[in-house]
């Protein structure tokens, strides 16, 4: 009887829609108003998504990789992104905009070096040492 019993309750509960969603509606307060106070502001949420959006290009990856292992100028990034020297100076200009690159000029050559420990942290951690294929 009491197998009947606990198909009947769980035949009262509504499926879940899609798998991994939770079949009732339960939430916890405390837990909400405890994260919601820990969260960061809009702006800061913003930032980080910028940056991480970044990386999501390949000829910015690319960039940012070539300059995980040393600055260089302009005309080199634009050789190893294999872009022209218009474009490569376009992805730098968004990449420096969201603080992820920095330039010093030399004469009429402007060096590129990452300028966030973040990027440098986060492409060691998802590639491999020399950024190779990992096969």
């Amino acid at each position: 009887m009491e197998g009947i019993a606990r198909q009947r309750a769980r035949a009262r509960r509504p499926a879940p829609q899609n798998e991994g969603e939770c079949g009732v509606v339960c939430v916890n307060e405390a837990k909400v108003a405890r994260e919601r106070a820990a969260a960061p502001d809009a702006d800061t949420l913003q930032r980080v998504a910028d940056q991480f959006g970044a990386l999501s290009d390949p000829t910015r990856l690319r960039i940012l990789l070539a300059l995980l292992r040393a600055e260089l100028c302009v005309c080199d990034l634009a050789t190893i992104a294999s872009r022209s020297m218009a474009a490569t100076s376009q992805q730098l200009k968004l990449l420096r905009g969201l603080g992820l690159v920095r330039f010093r000029t030399e004469g009429r050559l402007a060096y590129y070096s990452l300028a966030d420990e973040w990027v440098r942290s986060a492409l060691a951690e998802v590639l491999p040492a020399g950024g190779g294929s990992r096969r």
